[in-house]
Formats: C-alpha cells, structure tokens, sequence
C-alpha cells in the first residue's frame, strides 16, 4: 500500500488530525521477500490460475462531504434542502451534479452515483472506520483506533506485500483511519510517501555498488533488518536478481510525475491532480491499491463559499483521471471510488452549512469493468434517507473485493485464533456488477 500526502491540511471539528500510521520501510519489507513472490507468481501462470492485475484508487475526502451539493443536488426539493450550488446537467440524461462539477458531468457516461448509501455511525473516526474496513467500531470516535484490517492491507495480505513489478501492492498518500492492517501485521501496511521507505527507496547510500549484488543486498538489510525476517537472502539467483533489477529500474521512475508530458500534467493540475496522476502511474506499474486523502469537507457553515473553494479541485483532477484511464485503456482493470466518512444533513443550519449525517453518503465510482453511466439507489425528496434499499459499507467492499479478484467468503485467523470473515453479509452491488 502507498500513501501520498494531500496538500489540504488541518484538523475535522472535533480536533482529530489525520494520522500517518505506517513510516517504516515497507517497500524494503516487502521488496526483499519479492524474489519469492515472484517464484510464485510464476508457479501460479504454469497451473494457469494467474494473479488478477486490477487496482483500486480510493480518493477520501475527508471530513465528510455533502452528498446534496456533491452527486444529489435535489433542485426539486425545498429552497432549504436543495444545492445552494445549483446543478449541472451531465452527458447522462436525466443525472444532475452539484453546480461546482461540470468537468465530471462531462464525463458522468463513465462513472457511476450511488445515491442509497448509508450507515449510521456520524462521527469522524467511526465513520470512518466503517467505510474503510467495512465495520462499525464506536471506540474510533474517541482515539480506540483501528480493529479490523482495512482494504488495501487486505489485498496486500491476498496477492502479497509486493507486485510481480517490485513496488508495493498497497500505496497510500496521507493516512487515513481504518487504512491500516490492525491484526494482520505490519508487512500489509501501505508504504507511505512521507516516510522512511520512500528514502530507502531511493536506494542513495548503495547506488554506486551496483555491480556487487551481494553487497547492495547487505547495504539494503541494514537499512532495515526487517526485511531479512523470511530467510531469502542466503544467495542470489535468477529470481533475485530480477527482483533488484525491477526495485532500481522501475520504482524511481514511476514516482516522478516530471516523466509525463506537459499536456497530461496540466490537465490533472497541482495538489490534488498531481496525486491522482502518480495514482495512475502507479496502478499502470503494477500497484494495486492507492489511497488519496483530500481534505476539508467539513462544512458546517458557509458551505457554498467552501463547495467553489474545493469542488473544483476535485471535478478538475477526477474528470482528468477518469478521461485518462478511458485513453489508455485502463477502464477495465483500475477502479476510482470516492467517499467520505458520511454526507452532510439536508437542511440547511443556521450558519449556512450542513452538519454530520451518516443516514445517507457521498459515493461515486469510475472505471473498474462495473457498469457506468448511471445512478444507483435513489434518496427521497429531501436527500435524508434512501428511499430505495440502502447501499452500506459491507456492500461496498464486497464490490471492490469483486473488482479486484478477491473471494467474498475470504477470512484470516485474527488474535483469538479465530478464522474472521473480512465481509460479513455484504454482496456486491448489482447494479454495477
């Protein structure tokens, strides 16, 4: 897992910041064991039952965005309840955005609104422990942390902790609670951009012995011992030294935006642009799950002047994200799913903002091989609750699970020695599947 750090900072309203949990160097941990990951990668494609090359790039914004002014702009309802952003029509007929997202209207035949989601937990941490793991966990709201395995550390346990490429399965930029490994262990954590892998990576002290393999494998175990914990590096063959030649040759270049074209770049934008197009860069490579953190949602007064403050942010470097996966032909095999810890209430407070509201969500997704150019689930008439059947958070992991290739029934033994089911009653959306 990789995690990049967004260029929003600051706090939510009740003071929790945004954590960096994992700054040890995990593409070391994970680079070094990857000779034998790549041994059975291949052992795999001989029985004829290879790896799933699908990714996910999960773009959080945190602090919990309106769902009204976002992806249900509601113009039929009350003066009250309705966007005070207005609304753009899409190149779907009949679908609306919020007023601050024509670029992504443009491009709604290629992305998908679901408009039923929901759960029940409108507090920072706890909400968003329950979108990221799948589980509601009350004790995040008040520092307990994390206690299930989230998504990205799930696949990196499932296909290993590094791609057949040599970067990490699991990238995250900015962490974000409940993106961790909890019990599964630190080898499934994401690599973290900020921290110390990101420095190992660039494999400074040992360039210049590239020759001596042995001698660069050493220089890399005291960087960090913990790579060593598998036993592999008793001798080099074929399989290590490809393992190398992918981690000096590969990893550099990917993380460097500069490689792209002008043109490319600048359609993406600063910030926010530039991280979703190293997220494609890195799933091009072989990653297979990305987090972005984006934050600043929450808006509990002067919610329009926000909306035109960090909508366009948004609508400018997702349209390019989503257009670009369409060009290169990547719309099959990388999924873009953007939420937050919960929506926003319907009406309007006295501050001219909206307030926490878990009973209905903000989600989006794009790409994935699921079927777009539509609406999933419908609120009622003032965007409080579904009025069709409620999408949860269980639904929507069993939907990336479904994406990326991993068993619905998958479980792993937690710390009381118990096999723990990583879905527990949710099934993929049908709509989109």
């Amino acid at each position: 897992m990789l995690t990049l750090h967004s260029s929003r900072q600051g706090t939510a309203c009740d003071g929790s910041t945004r954590r960096d949990f994992m700054k040890i160097g995990a593409l070391g941990l994970g680079g070094l064991s990857l000779p034998g990951l790549l041994r059975a990668r291949e052992a795999a494609a001989r029985v004829g039952s290879p790896t799933k090359k699908t990714s996910v790039v999960w773009l959080w914004l945190g602090g919990g965005p309106t769902h009204v002014e976002t992806f249900d702009p509601k113009m039929s309802a009350p003066v009250e309840y309705r966007s005070v952003t207005g609304a753009v029509k899409s190149n779907v007929p009949g679908i609306e955005l919020g007023g601050t997202f024509e670029k992504m209207a443009a491009n709604a035949d290629k992305m998908a609104f679901v408009r039923s989601f929901a759960h029940r937990n409108s507090g920072h941490g706890g909400g968003t422990h329950f979108v990221m793991t799948g589980y509601d966990f009350v004790a995040a709201d008040n520092g307990g942390g994390q206690n299930k395995p989230g998504l990205g550390s799930i696949l990196a346990r499932h296909r290993g902790a590094s791609a057949p490429t040599g970067l990490p399965t699991y990238v995250r930029f900015n962490g974000i609670l409940g993106d961790g490994p909890a019990w599964l262990g630190k080898p499934f954590a994401p690599f973290d951009v900020a921290g110390k892998a990101r420095e190992n990576m660039a494999l400074r002290s040992p360039l210049e012995r590239l020759d001596d393999r042995k001698g660069l494998l050493k220089d890399f175990d005291n960087i960090d011992r913990e790579i060593d914990r598998s036993g592999l590096m008793k001798g080099l063959d074929s399989f290590e030294a490809q393992a190398l030649d992918l981690i000096v040759s590969k990893a550099k270049d990917v993380f460097d935006v500069k490689n792209e074209d002008q043109k490319t770049r600048d359609r993406y934008g600063k910030g926010l642009g530039e991280q979703l197009l190293l997220a494609r860069r890195l799933c091009e490579s072989g990653v297979g799950f990305v987090t972005v953190n984006f934050g600043g949602w929450d808006m509990h007064g002067q919610i329009g002047n926000a909306m035109k403050r960090s909508g366009p942010i948004v609508d400018t470097a997702v349209s390019a994200f989503v257009e670009d996966l369409a060009n290169r032909g990547m719309s099959e095999d990388v999924l873009l799913v953007i939420s937050g810890e919960f929506g926003r209430t319907p009406k309007i407070n006295g501050n001219a903002g909206r307030d926490h509201w878990a009973p209905l969500s903000t989600l989006a997704l794009a790409g994935g091989g699921l079927k777009m150019g539509q609406t999933v689930g419908e609120s009622n008439s003032k965007a409080e609750i579904p009025k069709s059947k409620p999408i949860g958070p269980q639904d929507l992991m069993a939907t990336v699970f479904h994406v990326l290739g991993i068993p619905q029934d998958l479980h792993y033994t937690d710390p009381t020695g118990r096999p723990s089911p990583m879905i527990n009653g949710g099934k993929p959306i049908a709509e989109l599947v």
